[in-house]
């Protein structure tokens, strides 16, 4: 049987892919695993509204933005599927907390596939703990059709997940991560896929011990690279380091001092200066989520459509840029590569790396 889920890579042609939702998108109660990655302007918008919806005028611009997309991608080729709609306001927990939800507008974050496996993640915010709810729907049917659906172990998320001390370091020192190793998480998007190899980084949501029980799960057939960052809020490497294409990788410079000795003979782009205004917000994100594009092959790639200096350094790479609206999108903390999962990638395993 043919799995209809297989995706080595993040640049083979893209056949299918899920799409997130913006909708009933909500405030998530403030816990600590928030502080590191919650820019400070927003610090008290979070802890006076949990619970309650985003502002609805900007869910709906969001939600428009995510149609377009849905619209480019049908109409060049690719199979979309979206989650199925979840109330995020409805109270839940275990053993020691509770919580209400966050949104199912990042399918990067929650599910990993490796070749044929699309793997649930153990994430480390509360908020997200039933956030594979809304994909339970396509996961069964993927199974049914021959997909091996795996999830990673359910976290407790207890008190000792958690350094209650955390703060930022200062003098030059370096901030500490806001989680522990008292039980493995991880969010998918802080692997990235290279065929045989995959790189990965320890971050505010990803431990050595999620990081060991995924290299474990995926067996000898896969290699994890771990690599660090000049990066002091580690939080998802596809706005750090991004594969485009065998041999072609953009690069945050600010984060990405040292080229890792892994990419030697690889054509290397840094990214341009993000060209979103301090004036847009951004509710959990830093500005350079203006590289996570969405690559369709080898050459096509989706870049937010007032990025001219991104669109701009893609072309003189070879690229062919297709630009789409997502900037109100991303107050919510993700782009293009954010707001997808690849279900399907025409491409076989091989190796590309040192």
């Amino acid at each position: 049987m043919q799995s209809p889920v297989c995706s080595y890579t993040e640049w083979d042609l893209l056949e299918e892919v899920i799409v997130g939702t913006i909708d009933g998108a909500c405030i998530p109660p403030w816990h600590i695993a928030l502080e590191p990655n919650i820019p400070t302007a927003h610090h008290s918008m979070f802890q006076k509204n949990a619970g309650r919806p985003f502002p609805p005028a900007r869910v709906e611009l969001a939600r428009l933005e995510l149609e377009e997309f849905v619209n480019i991608l049908e109409g060049e080729g690719v199979k979309v599927r979206r989650p199925d709609k979840v109330d995020q306001s409805i109270s839940f927990g275990a053993p020691g907390w509770t919580s209400t939800g966050l949104y199912a507008a990042m399918p990067r974050d929650v599910l990993l596939v490796v070749g044929t496996d699309i793997i649930e993640c153990p994430l480390a915010w509360r908020s997200r703990y039933f956030e594979t709810a809304a994909y339970k729907t396509l996961l069964k049917e993927y199974f049914k059709g021959g997909a091996k659906w795996s999830s990673g172990p359910k976290p407790e998320l207890k008190d000792e997940q958690y350094n209650f001390d955390w703060e930022e370091a200062s003098g030059g020192e370096v901030t500490p991560l806001v989680i522990t190793e008292f039980e493995p998480t991880f969010d998918a998007a802080d692997f990235a896929r290279f065929g045989k190899d995959i790189i990965a980084q320890k971050s505010n949501v990803t431990n050595d011990f999620g990081i060991e029980w995924l290299g474990r799960h995926l067996g000898n057939d896969y290699k994890i690279h771990v690599l660090e960052f000049n990066d002091p809020h580690p939080m998802h490497i596809d706005a750090t380091l991004v594969p485009l294409a065998p041999g072609k990788l953009l690069i945050n410079p600010e984060r990405v001092l040292t080229i890792p000795a892994l990419f030697k003979g690889w054509d290397i782009v840094s990214a341009p200066k993000p060209a979103i205004p301090d004036s847009h917000p951004l509710y959990m994100t830093s500005k350079w989520l203006s590289m996570n594009v969405l690559m369709l092959d080898e050459k096509r790639v989706i870049v937010e459509r007032q990025d001219e200096a991104m669109i701009r350094a893609m072309k003189d790479f070879g690229m062919t840029p297709i630009p789409c609206n997502f900037r109100n999108f991303n107050s919510f903390g993700g782009s293009f590569h954010c707001a997808t999962v690849d279900v399907r990638r025409k491409g076989k395993l091989e190796s590309y790396l040192s």
